[in-house]
This record gives structure tokens, C-alpha cells and sequence, in this order.
């Protein structure tokens, strides 16, 4: 049996979220990991959940085939004190999750505390702290704008770190 490895390992990194969601394309090659390209995208609060969650399917989908990752890393759900935001944020993270699935694309989870050390080699790091090295790592002109954007960032950098046979 012959088993072929890929040179390139092109990541989607996803934060995700039902009013926003993070996102990030890397690509990682000989050990250089760049930033092809990333944002953020919202849903209309006034829409009702079905057709807000319908919408990111869509979204994460035209990423896919914009993009042609072959992993997806997804930020593990933070238990907040709002059982309502987790409930829907855990809605978004499924549809995300099916929309990889649907594709053939395997899916790792990463939690906060993962992404941090990762990304800072400190487990409680500030946002600000995360931005900041997001920049840095990836030569970013700036910080990005939306946490969203940078969590999704740092996420896919998580992934890529963990991956070390490229």
C-alpha cells in the first residue's frame, strides 16, 4: 500500500458563532505557515435561527469551494453563563461541522486554553495578547479588526503547530 502525503496542508479555521463567524484560510508548507486569506461574516438578528444557520452552512460551504482545505479547525465551545448563547453558538459549531462533513473534510477541535498556548505559550492569555501574536506570526499588516477574525486565525495556527510532519 502506497500512501501519498500532501506537500500542502490548507487549513479553515473557524470561530464560530450565530451573529458572527471567524474565519481564516492558512496554508502550511515546509514549516511556513502563511495567511491566504480571512474575515468575518454576520447574520441579521432578525431572521429567525433556521434561516441564520442556513446562512452559515452557505457561507462555510463557498469557503470550501473557494478554498479547497483539506482540515478544518474549529474552536471548542466555552461554556458561558448564558445557556441561551451557548445553545446557539453549539448550532452554529454543528452546521459548521456538517458542512465539512458533507465535503469529506476532517474536523479538529480545539479548545480556548489549546488556542492560547499555542499561539502565546500562555493558557490565559488577554484577546488583545492573541491579536498581537496572530500579527506577528503571520506578518499581518495589523491586528484584525473583529476578535472573530483573529480567534479563527489563531485556531487554524493552533492546527497548523500541531501538525508537525510539514
Amino acid at each position: 500500500m502506497c500512501i501519498i502525503i500532501a506537500e500542502t496542508m490548507r487549513i479553515l479555521g473557524i470561530d464560530p458563532g450565530i451573529a458572527r463567524t471567524g474565519w481564516a484560510i492558512l496554508e502550511k508548507e515546509k514549516g511556513n505557515v502563511k495567511a491566504l486569506s480571512y474575515g468575518c461574516f454576520e447574520t441579521d438578528k432578525k431572521l429567525d435561527t433556521p434561516s441564520r444557520l442556513l446562512l452559515i452552512y452557505k457561507k462555510i460551504i463557498s469557503l470550501i469551494d473557494k478554498y479547497s482545505p483539506n482540515s478544518l479547525a474549529l474552536e471548542d465551545l466555552f461554556f458561558n453563563n448564558n445557556a441561551k448563547t451557548a445553545l446557539l453558538v453549539g448550532q452554529a459549531r454543528g452546521v459548521v461541522i456538517l458542512a465539512a462533513s458533507t465535503q469529506s473534510i476532517p474536523v479538529s477541535v480545539y479548545t480556548p486554553l489549546q488556542v492560547k498556548i499555542a499561539v502565546t505559550g500562555y493558557g490565559r492569555a488577554e484577546k488583545g495578547q492573541v491579536g498581537k501574536m496572530v500579527k506577528t506570526i503571520l506578518n499581518l499588516s495589523e491586528v484584525p479588526k473583529l476578535d472573530d477574525t483573529s480567534d479563527a486565525l489563531a485556531v487554524a495556527l493552533a492546527h497548523a503547530f500541531s501538525n508537525k510532519r510539514l
